[in-house]
């Protein structure tokens, strides 16, 4: 069954919790499309000028995080086991935002631009795929939404900012449409929220936003699987595996994301663990997601083709 979400007074809500009541219970096996505002719940494009002063819809209240739609309940999903979550397509708006400096920050300190804030206004073609901002630079486009997750299971507001092994702010730029992410399940029911959509983003997310944009379409498919227990996310794109470790260091993100990757290696390859990392070291890749979210992100990627 199809099932349609739009951002409104019923959908919309700035962090995660266990207590929002389901504003949809479906199936597994069901896809909901669903259109989402900017991160910043911007009522409109903005052309510049301090952040802090762009238009916002009137549901925003000044402690929410992103702007999220949901949550969707799946029926019959329990604590424990996996959702997997087929992005089936992601068509971005006509416009978006980067915003560089002007905060303080740990990223900021470093480059020199707490006291300076720049802001890009995007023009995005979604038939082109291009976005060019008013400078005249002119980027490819890769929608993705940097926020696909549920929330924890402890009772009470849990920030939208930092991802979780239930997923959440994940920023991982290879979620584009025709992947799967795989979460394990922290509450009965699920209860997914998405949003944070971004037009384009590098590897990193170095200057703490992306193009941030709403999108004009975000459809997923819902499935609950008991046979691919997980402990953190994983992703299947059209040509590798992804695992995505969190952590308060990229050297914790790192190992983390590994260690799911040695798991995943000894489930797909029969192999023993001390086989799994030796040949790891020789066919996996490691990135970094983001570095900007409190809480840092690191992938581990094996390819199709890296082992036959």
């Amino acid at each position: 069954m199809r099932h349609t979400l739009a951002p409104d007074d019923r959908t919309l809500h700035g962090h995660f919790s266990p207590d929002l009541a389901p504003v949809l219970t479906i199936d597994s096996g069901d896809t909901v499309t669903y259109r989402t505002l900017d991160c910043w719940w911007s009522a409109g494009p903005y052309p510049g000028g301090a952040n802090r002063d762009r238009p916002r819809v009137a549901q925003r209240r000044p402690e929410d995080g992103h702007a999220l739609v949901g949550p969707v309940a799946v029926r019959g999903a329990r604590a424990g086991q996996t959702l997997a979550v087929r992005i089936d397509a992601i068509v971005p708006g006509s416009w978006g935002t980067t915003v560089a400096g002007g905060w303080p920050s740990v990223f900021n300190e470093r480059y020199d631009v707490e006291s300076t804030q720049v802001v890009h206004a995007w023009e995005l073609d979604p038939a082109t795929m291009t976005g060019r901002n008013q400078h005249g630079h002119t980027v490819a486009l890769r929608p993705f939404m940097g926020v696909l997750g549920m929330p924890p299971a402890e009772p009470g507001r849990h920030s939208t900012t930092p991802p979780r092994e239930c997923g959440g702010n994940l920023d991982c730029k290879d979620l584009t449409a025709g992947s799967t992410l795989l979460l394990p399940i922290p509450v009965d029911g699920a209860l997914f929220s998405v949003g944070d959509g971004h037009a384009a983003q590098g590897d990193g997310e170095v200057g703490g936003t992306a193009i941030e944009c709403p999108m004009d379409e975000v459809t997923l498919t819902f499935d609950v699987r008991d046979d691919f227990p997980i402990t953190g996310p994983v992703a299947r794109t059209a040509d590798a595996w992804l695992t995505l470790g969190v952590g308060a260091s990229l050297d914790e993100a790192t190992f983390r994301a590994l260690a799911e990757m040695m798991t995943l290696l000894q489930r797909l390859h029969g192999l023993s663990r001390p086989d799994a990392v030796a040949l790891a070291s020789v066919v996996v890749d490691v990135r970094v997601t983001q570095i900007v979210n409190q809480t840092v992100g690191a992938h581990a990627v094996l390819r199709d083709d890296a082992l036959r």
